[in-house]
């Protein structure tokens, strides 16, 4: 119902107001600023390289000579739309949740969740208690965000996101299964970074909640319309379609199977069942063919062969990469990067950029950079910190730099 939300919106009248919009350290100030908090949060993730590399990643399918098939930016834009529409309806903050679905991939691995699988296999090959924990994109989008993304300042000196809790939180939790009673917020604010594995912990606020079921809105139908235009469905996988369509509807709905149909019919009936009292929730044949869409989306289109050979290709290049740059730790040590990686200048250049920023390697060139304030990230006299710090440059590559770096490493 219009409005029905209104009383629990994150807004000054909200007793849990001030955990929500607290950061880190202080952003900088403005005098002239006209900005909320979350426009704020919102402006500084748009303004954010990582958020610019997401129209070179990919969504489910490699595509860089096709215009139309969705990037992992254009599905951002989708989730922004699905959860600014909802949350304006019901009365939520729609500034807030704007924010969070703008931020919630900035983390994500180059070649999608091939890319995403494959970084997680380099992290579980690392034996020892103290190796790099699990590799998610969820948690990697807040890691970014604390820590990989900064700004110029006023005074052109490099500054952190510094990102409202509320914001860091939604990022982080903006993912796991829904299931028919709904969902509703968490009561308790807690440490993010204790958060262990991907859809273990409910949003803070009724916001994150709505981008979490945004995402899942904004991408089944997207997909497969994708999976459409590289004909990897047959007629059996379009009759099974349009069973599902009939089992959940019946046989006389002549619904269709698109975005557009499907965001808009979604939103719809998720803004008339839910309310504070019974959670953001779906009618249960809406529920019922989001399961269905999404296993059919599973055997048809993310099982394919074409994506299995796609996600070998993927998972040799990171690979290689990886391999590659492992082998240069002991020139990281001692500022010998150029040695090392002389014949891939492209790899040594953006490489050794990385470790000036987010490691001790030269703290000289650090403030020539204006780089002061920029956290030492990861540390070079430990190993396992270095591999860290592999993985978090791999992670924000795109996918076609991604590409240029290995065929600099294989071609001779």
């Amino acid at each position: 119902m219009q409005g029905s939300f209104q009383s629990v919106r994150t807004d000054e009248t909200n007793p849990l107001w001030e955990t929500c919009v607290a950061r880190e350290q202080a952003l900088y100030g403005r005098n002239n600023d006209i900005r909320s908090e979350f426009e704020r949060d919102y402006t500084r993730l748009l303004h954010c390289e990582a958020y610019r590399r997401l129209k070179h990643k990919t969504q489910v399918f490699f595509a860089p000579h096709n215009d139309h098939v969705c990037t992992r930016m254009e599905h951002v834009s989708h989730v922004a739309s699905v959860a600014s529409t909802v949350a304006k309806y019901l009365g939520l903050n729609d500034q807030l949740a704007s924010a969070i679905a703008l931020g919630h991939d900035i983390g994500h691995a180059p070649f999608g969740h091939y890319g995403e699988e494959c970084l997680n296999s380099l992290l579980e090959q690392k034996p020892g208690k103290n190796a790099p924990k699990k590799f998610w994109h969820e948690r990697n989008s807040l890691f970014f965000a604390d820590y990989i993304e900064t700004l110029q300042d006023t005074e052109g000196a490099a500054r952190h996101l510094d990102l409202t809790y509320a914001v860091r939180d939604g990022i982080v939790c903006h993912c796991g299964e829904i299931d028919e009673s709904g969902i509703r917020p968490r009561t308790n604010p807690l440490d993010l970074y204790t958060i262990r594995r991907a859809g273990s912990a409910q949003p803070f606020t009724w916001e994150g909640c709505v981008v979490k079921l945004a995402d899942k809105i904004a991408y089944l139908g997207r997909d497969i319309e994708d999976a459409r235009e590289y004909h990897i469905l047959d007629m059996g996988a379009y009759r099974q379609l349009r069973e599902i369509v009939a089992s959940c509807f019946g046989f006389k709905t002549g619904k269709t199977v698109n975005t557009t149909v499907l965001i808009n019919d979604l939103i719809v009936d998720l803004c008339s069942r839910s309310s504070p009292e019974t959670g953001l929730c779906f009618s249960p044949e809406n529920y019922r063919f989001i399961t269905e869409i999404k296993r059919f989306n599973y055997e048809n289109i993310y099982s394919h062969w074409r994506l299995r050979e796609f996600q070998s290709y993927a998972a040799n290049i990171i690979r290689t990469i990886c391999s590659t740059l492992r082998r240069a730790y002991p020139a990281a040590r001692t500022r010998k990067i150029p040695f090392a990686l002389k014949q891939f200048p492209v790899l040594c250049r953006t490489f050794e950029n990385w470790l000036v920023k987010y490691t001790q390697y030269d703290e000289e060139r650090k403030h020539v950079l204006k780089y002061d304030g920029v956290r030492t990230v990861f540390d070079l006299a430990n190993e396992e910190s270095y591999d860290k710090c592999i993985i978090e440059y791999l992670s924000g590559m795109t996918d076609q730099f991604a590409i240029c770096v290995y065929e600099e490493i294989i071609s001779f």
